[in-house]
């Protein structure tokens, strides 16, 4: 009879692990941990939708899916402007066009392009800045060093922002910025 009651018990208890793996854990426990991953979740008619918008947790983590190319391009409010920038990792510097400089409240008149730049394209003339304020989201960084490329043809959110977070990690098409 207890031999009996032990194989049932071990049958029920192997079926409510199974189910808690496929179906995700945080449905009947809670926990800080993440979810469960996106294929168990898709297979159990569960996944999020994939939204071009930044999604935020409370520890300060921001999530910026890649697009079509496996780029990640971002709204960023660079000193109150708005604008879009291209997450390069390989950029030494945020870098941004002439025409987001502007906008950015810098002038024309005052930028020196005293200084040079080995790019993927070649060598590039570019002047430096100090931006008052890159925010992303509710992320705000003040007091950025920047630089000014001539001819360049999307701002970059390059190392003189990133190297400033607590952490930056690209996995699964999706980078995830935390502070």
């Amino acid at each position: 009879m207890v031999g009996w009651a032990l194989r049932w018990m071990l049958l029920w208890c192997g079926l409510t692990v199974a189910c808690v793996a496929v179906i995700g854990h945080d449905k009947w426990l809670p926990s800080n941990s993440a979810a469960a991953p996106d294929f168990v979740l898709s297979r159990a008619g569960l996944a999020e939708p994939r939204v071009a918008e930044p999604r935020a947790d409370p520890f300060n983590t921001l999530v910026y899916p890649t697009n079509q190319s496996g780029h990640v391009v971002i709204d960023a409010v660079v000193n109150g402007a708005s604008m879009r920038m291209l997450v390069d990792t390989g950029a030494s510097f945020v870098t941004l066009t002439p025409a987001d400089a502007r906008a950015a409240g810098i002038a024309p008149g005052d930028l020196v392009f005293d200084r040079r730049a080995a790019t993927a394209n070649g060598v590039v003339r570019m002047a430096m800045v100090t931006l008052r304020e890159v925010r992303l989201g509710q992320l705000s960084l003040d007091d950025v060093r920047a630089a000014v490329i001539e001819h360049l043809n999307v701002s970059l959110l390059g190392m003189s922002f990133l190297d400033r977070l607590q952490s930056y990690q690209m996995r699964g098409g999706k980078l995830t910025i935390t502070w």
